[in-house]
């Protein structure tokens, strides 16, 4: 078996250039699920990273680079893998730069993730990500959350913010049925590639798609809810707090067969 392997900007990473930036915080990331060489939704993966390295870098790499770099940690690694790429800037943290400085990118392959079957029971916790939107390192609460909710007997935990609406999970994004649509959280959230992905797949197949504010005190209006991330379309939850849904087949198989109409794209 092929192990786990990181390169930087290509190539293979040294202990010291890996000891550079294993206390480092600021930096951004994808994860994907690569099978024979190929990615679904490849470029929601690429926006998200020349976004996200817009705003906190002031600057980006081409679409062909990134490509380019992925590429190489697939041919190093494995043709079915899963992939995390790092992007991060040499000026470093506690710096301010006055103009844009080189960026690097980490990639790291290791095995392709293998989802919980579920269904999964989740903590409710009072809990906002700082910059949402962005996709960053860093995040003890997530890890802080899962421990926390494990310990007090559930799965996972889901976030509520300060106006009290469901937000996300701890590395999922949620998705609820009503009976006729897909519900996705009104909150301040990171926009994931899978959701993103569903959203034009379930769009092109005529599914009722709306966002709404999701309160816990309100979740008897749905019949089903699922977590998402780029390891599946859709796990079921069957409790969030004390709330159980009643389920629904349908809703998750939808999900499912949706995410297979998304085409692979060579990386």
């Amino acid at each position: 078996m092929i192990p786990s392997t990181v390169q930087l900007n290509g190539i293979e990473a040294t202990a010291e250039q890996l000891a550079s930036v294993a206390f480092a915080g600021y930096a951004h990331f994808t994860a994907l699920q690569v099978r024979n060489g190929a990615v679904r939704g490849l470029d929601l993966h690429l926006a998200r990273l020349r976004e996200a390295s817009d705003e906190l870098f002031g600057t980006h790499l081409s679409n062909e680079r990134m490509r380019e770099l992925l590429r190489r940690a697939i041919a190093a690694g494995r043709a079915d893998a899963s992939l995390s790429c790092f992007v991060t800037q040499r000026a470093g943290e506690f710096t301010a730069p006055r103009t844009p400085t080189e960026l690097d990118v980490f990639v790291r392959s290791s095995a392709p993730a293998e989802p919980p079957s579920g269904p999964l029971s989740l903590d409710v916790v009072r809990h906002e990500r700082h910059l949402p939107h962005l996709k960053h390192v860093g995040e003890v609460g997530k890890t802080f959350y899962l421990r926390r909710a494990v310990a007090r007997g559930f799965d996972d935990a889901v976030f509520v913010d300060g106006r009290g609406r469901v937000s996300e999970a701890t590395i999922w994004n949620l998705a609820f049925w009503d009976g006729e649509s897909v519900v996705w959280p009104r909150a301040d959230l990171l926009p994931g590639v899978t959701m993103g992905i569903l959203a034009r797949r379930l769009a092109d197949r005529g599914v009722p798609q709306r966002t709404a504010e999701v309160r816990v005190s309100g979740l008897s209006a749905y019949s089903a809810a699922v977590v998402m991330n780029s390891w599946t379309p859709g796990v079921v939850v069957a409790r969030i707090g004390d709330h159980r849904f009643t389920g629904d087949e349908e809703f998750v198989r939808l999900l499912h067969e949706a995410y297979e109409d998304e085409p692979f794209v060579t990386v």
